[in-house]
């Protein structure tokens, strides 16, 4: 593979924008031809699956290693600096909400590795410049606007959260962390904020989950519209609701994992799960032609 200078790279990266912002409209208002034409057909899959497709994204993972690592090391940085915003205890109570929020935002976060994955597949990888090839896509409105739905969910969910801890352990902010962490775990209203902010996020992050499972990569595969796309995800999450729950299991057991020392280990767990989300929607569902 040859070596391009910046110069030239530089303006085969804006010719990809450009061509993307021209496709919004498209990306959100599908066509005519795409409007008519038949929904993807949804398969069943097994939990022997979940295990494949989870191989299949270490396979890519290792294959553009060093790449994926560049691209996905902001992860664990802005987790760092969520920890440094939090420092002055004022905003203690949202450190947990922040960090886990932002699994909301995974499946929009990971739509450049899904791109790479695709690639990959179709045998026409170039590396980490892949990932703008995103911008090029016949859908990049709809995905966009998808991203933006989920975004409004991230946002509700901090209001949600801080609302919450107003409720059992609010509203005075905490004067530490050693005295947060003792009425989190010693007291009965440390114990309410963790069932109910425990029960709600899960609710939060349940319908990101069904409404984003194989919305994005379907989105990357043919242009079929944010309502296709997430009516989609939907039959997806309900035909296979075994499956579907080992896997937000899945993702919430790798990211806390990946969370533990210093964020780290997200380096790894965030894009080989944005790979295997390829992997399972090319397992769950066959696209329109």
């Amino acid at each position: 593979m040859s070596i391009r200078n910046p110069v030239e790279w530089g303006i085969d990266q804006f010719r990809h924008t450009v061509t993307g912002v021209e496709a919004v409209n498209r990306g959100i208002i599908p066509t005519e031809e795409a409007a008519h034409r038949p929904l993807p057909i949804v398969r069943r899959i097994q939990l022997a699956d979940l295990k494949e497709v989870i191989t299949l994204g270490f396979e890519d993972f290792g294959a553009e290693r060093t790449d994926v690592v560049f691209l996905c090391a902001f992860y664990p940085v802005v987790g760092l600096l969520l920890a440094s915003l939090v420092a002055g205890h004022a905003l203690l109570p949202m450190l947990f909400p922040l960090a886990s929020g932002f699994a909301l935002l995974g499946p929009f976060a990971g739509v450049g590795l899904n791109e790479m994955s695709r690639r990959r597949e179709l045998g026409i990888s170039n590396g980490w410049t892949d990932v703008f090839r995103v911008l090029g896509s016949p859908s990049i409105g709809a995905i966009l606007l998808l991203g933006l739905m989920l975004t409004v969910i991230f946002l509700f969910w901090q209001y949600t959260a801080y609302a919450i801890y107003n409720l059992t352990l609010g509203p005075q902010p905490p004067e530490s962390m050693t005295s947060f962490a003792h009425d989190v775990f010693l007291t009965r209203a440390g114990h309410e904020l963790m069932i109910i902010g425990g029960g709600v996020g899960f609710v939060f992050a349940a319908v990101v989950l069904v409404i984003s499972v194989v919305a994005f990569p379907l989105l990357l595969d043919r242009e079929v519209g944010v309502e296709v796309a997430v009516r989609t995800s939907v039959r997806a999450a309900l035909t296979n609701p075994v499956p579907m729950a080992a896997w937000g299991l899945i993702i919430a057991a790798s990211l806390v994992l990946g969370s533990i020392p210093l964020l780290i280990g997200l380096v790894i767990a965030f894009p080989v799960l944005g790979h295997a989300s390829w992997h399972l929607y090319r397992r769950m569902v066959v696209p329109p032609p």
